[in-house]
């Protein structure tokens, strides 16, 4: 007696798992993760683990980890029928707060969880998720992907990730080396980001999704699509210039940037020096939003801002492209002064 090459249970099919498909969707997405393979990788994917190996150049190495998902922001991409974007978000999530401690993220791994494998779909997530990996120069070595028919609706999906970076120890990033009189530099957002997507589909739950916004210059659910910015490629070449640095994602400004300072200080943001995008005025008209509510909240434009001393904001600057300085160090008490 024989089965169907011994690859497939009939009983599992028919109660929604169709394993078959979860090999297709292998196949497809293998092309996508050899766009990410860099040196230090140490095994192919299908494996049980993933493995990589350090750079024998590393004298006191320190292994970094960050782990996010995508959250709610998934719905939009959902009512879109795109899914091209959303795993640059889970990969930006993961590396830019590793970036945050000095780090150089390494490897990444992703976890997707379907109502129905749809190869083709699954193989798109990750292909955005390769893109996110080839922005940050690190390796996708492996990942899982889940069909739980009964749990999610057949059309919808779940993602998150884990990334591990590496900083030699004497180079990790300290707020305590944060001083009054350093200065804060901005670095542009793409948009939204991956944060506040709750209060975001809340406020344009009347509107359609497709339909083209004149404020914005394309349709209201392309722009809320927009991926969030990685930053690896722009800091860390001059990491060594950074103090201190903060990634702007849930709770806006209020929450993160006083975690890049010590206490006893205050980051003071100039608001007349923050370049908004236009899709932050629409949420805050039509959702009714006090702009200081807007800033406990979003990103505003900044995704992330990096702490410097004067001495070297200029070479800073210089080398990333549209940074500028948003305010300085303090010394007060109150963590961040929004003026």
């Amino acid at each position: 007696m024989t089965s169907e090459n011994n690859t497939t249970s009939k009983s599992y099919k028919a109660s929604g798992v169709d394993v078959q498909a979860g090999y297709d969707a292998v196949n497809l997405m293998k092309r996508h993760v050899a766009r990410t393979k860099i040196p230090g990788v140490f095994s192919d994917l299908g494996g049980f683990g993933g493995m990589f190996a350090l750079d024998e150049g590393l004298r006191h190495p320190i292994l970094v980890s960050g782990t996010d998902g995508v959250g709610t922001k998934l719905k939009i991409a959902f009512a879109m029928d795109r899914h091209d974007t959303v795993g640059i978000d889970c990969v930006a999530m993961c590396v830019n707060d590793v970036l945050c401690c000095g780090a150089r993220p390494l490897f990444f791994l992703d976890y997707i969880a379907v109502g129905k494998n749809f190869p083709e779909k699954v193989a798109s997530i990750v292909a955005g998720v390769a893109e996110g990996c080839v922005q940050s120069n690190c390796a996708l070595i492996g990942g899982e992907t889940a069909e739980m028919p009964g749990f999610y609706p057949e059309s919808e999906y779940d993602i998150a990730g884990f990334c591990v970076g590496v900083v030699e120890r004497e180079k990790i990033l300290n707020p305590d080396n944060v001083h009054a009189g350093d200065v804060i530099i901005a670095l542009p957002s793409s948009g939204v980001h991956s944060n506040g997507f709750s209060l975001v589909r809340k406020i344009f739950e009347a509107h359609q999704l497709d339909a083209y916004v004149a404020d914005l210059g394309k349709p209201l659910g392309e722009d809320l699509l927009t991926p969030t910015r990685i930053y690896v490629r722009d800091v860390l070449p001059v990491i060594s210039k950074i103090k201190s640095i903060a990634h702007i994602t849930g709770g806006g400004f209020y929450e993160n940037i006083p975690r890049a300072i010590p206490k006893g200080l205050t980051a003071k943001i100039n608001l007349s020096s923050i370049k908004t995008p236009a899709i932050f005025e629409l949420l805050m008209k039509v959702g009714g939003l006090e702009r200081d509510e807007m800033y406990h909240v979003f990103n505003m434009g900044v995704g992330m801002i990096l702490i410097t001393s004067r001495d070297n904001a200029d070479e800073v600057m210089k080398s990333i492209k549209n940074s500028y300085l948003v305010g300085e160090v303090i010394a007060e008490e109150g963590g961040i002064k929004l003026c």
